[in-house]
């Protein structure tokens, strides 16, 4: 069942002690002038003992109520098992010294979270950790809704890393899915609402989820790490063949368009093939110059 938070106001404390103070030896004192008359010297001072030490003890107990809240302070007011309010306003107050006061911090916090091992959605066992900013809005549902807010944002956080890293692979070589390594804003914005959702029945806002650890376990990480080296090696040798047919493509097309010298189908072969081997080769090529003419 979800607690409502509903704010509370109280007494400033400097008007609790310009009341009580004052009060305190009011019934002393009148009892010892009302029995001054009495036959019995001894009876002033008995009866302001029995009405001075009750009224001393009950300033003490009224003071007890006293309390300082500090910025970013909130004190949950419980009377007897009952929510009486939230007070959310710093400074010097006084409370019903029945009422018990539970004293809750707005302030942000920081989680770093263990590093788990877990599956990524394609089985790939890989570790992960996150760092998770939140703080505590709604008091009543921190304190009555769950048994310590602290420790549940912690088990949440774990959970909803190891659902998040079941739903997205650690990377991928081919195609433009959405990938642990390659999409940390969208993967971190994921995280945070997953967790908001986890954590919003105890009152909390998460302000920020993002992962701080990420990387293949140790029995497949030098055997992905091949693998990464073997399609990077592929994708550079794509490039470059790449780039290489488009700069023969642009040489054949500027010696015909100035009309610079004509080649037949079997020449261009050799230029294209020769242009290749240079443009292509992972080692500096040796070119032989033909001074001759180009025909035999």
């Amino acid at each position: 069942m979800k607690t409502q938070e509903t704010e509370s106001k109280l007494f400033k404390g400097s008007t609790a002690l310009m009341t009580f103070i004052p009060l305190a030896p009011i019934p002393a004192l009148a009892a010892i002038f009302l029995l001054a008359d009495s036959n019995t010297p001894e009876a002033p001072i008995v009866v302001g003992l029995l009405v001075g030490i009750p009224s001393l003890i009950l300033t003490i107990f009224l003071l007890s109520g006293l309390f300082t809240l500090q910025p970013n302070m909130s004190a949950v007011l419980v009377l007897f098992g009952k929510y009486k309010g939230t007070l959310k306003t710093s400074g010097f107050w006084w409370a019903n010294p029945f009422m018990t006061k539970i004293k809750v911090s707005h302030r942000r916090r920081n989680l770093d979270t263990d590093k788990i091992k877990v599956n990524d959605s394609r089985g790939n066992p890989i570790e992960i950790g996150s760092v998770v900013v939140w703080r505590v809005e709604d008091t009543a549902q921190a304190t009555f809704d769950v048994e310590d807010f602290s420790d549940f944002v912690k088990i949440q956080s774990d959970a909803a890393l190891r659902s998040l890293a079941g739903t997205y692979p650690y990377d991928v070589f081919d195609g433009d899915e959405v990938t642990l390594r390659g999409d940390t804003k969208e993967v971190s914005v994921s995280l945070q609402k997953e967790l908001q959702e986890r954590v919003s029945k105890a009152g909390v806002i998460v302000e920020e989820a993002r992962l701080s650890h990420l990387a293949y376990a140790p029995e497949i990480a030098e055997a992905m790490l091949r693998r990464q080296q073997a399609d990077a090696i592929v994708s550079a040798r794509a490039r470059i063949v790449e780039g290489a047919v488009g700069m023969v493509e642009m040489a054949l097309e500027k010696l015909e368009e100035h009309n610079t010298i004509q080649l037949d189908e079997e020449r261009k072969a050799a230029m294209v093939s020769n242009l290749l081997v240079i443009l292509c080769s992972d080692n500096p090529v040796s070119p032989v110059v033909n001074a001759g003419t180009l025909y035999t």
